[in-house]
């Protein structure tokens, strides 16, 4: 492995994680993600994409949904192996290859989920669903979100897993992400000052915000209407503006988990 060049050894690590998938038949997170999106369905409202509060809520709703399907993939991926990572990273073994192999692994697990994720929504609002989103078919610009929502997410409990020592430590954080995800997106609560400038660094507001972009919420009129309307602006720049932040949330997620494995010689377990 010392000999190897980063790119080999992130494609040997690559066929790794799945041959590790096929072994471990980890196609049942496939069919999780499934159940989630289907329970999350049936609790929205009919008039999801017709309706402002409806829309806003529902897409929160489906948000959460694609946070935890998206940390619950890799919230254990790293931290499982950690001797094993030692040990080799010692034997030569660059962890921006070891990073860069599970990127790869985890996006094209996120890709069928979010493909799921899609059909799922799409079928269940089917009456409602717009024609048009910004610049591209609804369902279409709803899967880009998905897709960048989840894998954000999945980036995001690689991080947490690479940073962690345990299994069990992992678990014991992960719900905590989740609720930080929840109350601070600024989706329940209002929030000022420096509640808000954490609402700035979830995945949750910008998946929300880009879920209602497409949904063109703002052209729904409701007497009940909450939230700031220049969050939710029909444009593409506005859109591509949420699709940024969740790439660049997936790329410093991805950096943090590098540098931090970087220390693993130092783990004195």
């Amino acid at each position: 492995m010392g000999r190897a060049s980063r790119a080999k050894q992130a494609k040997i690590y690559t066929e790794k994680c799945f041959n590790i998938f096929r072994n471990e038949k980890g196609w049942k997170i496939f069919i999780s993600a499934a159940i989630i999106t289907i329970i999350i369905s049936t609790v929205t409202s009919s008039e999801m994409f017709n309706d402002y509060k409806d829309t806003r809520n529902g897409a929160f709703a489906l948000v959460c949904a694609c946070i935890w399907i998206g940390i619950f993939n890799s919230i254990q991926s790293i931290c499982k192996e950690r001797d094993i990572i030692k040990r080799e990273h010692r034997s030569g073994l660059h962890i921006l290859s070891y990073i860069t192999a599970h990127m790869i692994f985890e996006f094209v697990l996120c890709f069928i989920e979010s493909i799921i994720i899609t059909l799922i929504v799409c079928v269940k609002n089917f009456d409602n669903l717009p024609d048009g989103g910004v610049f591209l078919p609804s369902g279409i610009e709803l899967f880009i979100s998905f897709l960048l929502i989840v894998y954000s997410s999945d980036a995001l409990g690689m991080m947490v897993s690479s940073i962690v020592k345990t299994t069990n430590t992992a678990m014991t954080v992960m719900p905590f992400v989740l609720i930080i995800q929840l109350v601070m997106s600024g989706m329940i609560f209002e929030l000022s000052g420096f509640t808000e400038i954490i609402s700035k660094l979830t995945v949750a507001k910008w998946g929300l915000n880009a879920i209602c972009t497409t949904a063109d919420i703002n052209s729904m009129f409701s007497v009940l209407a909450t939230g700031d309307p220049a969050d939710y602006e029909h444009s593409i720049e506005h859109l591509g503006q949420m699709w940024l932040i969740l790439i660049a949330f997936t790329l410093i997620y991805g950096i943090i988990s590098i540098i931090s494995l970087e220390f693993v010689d130092k783990d004195k377990r």
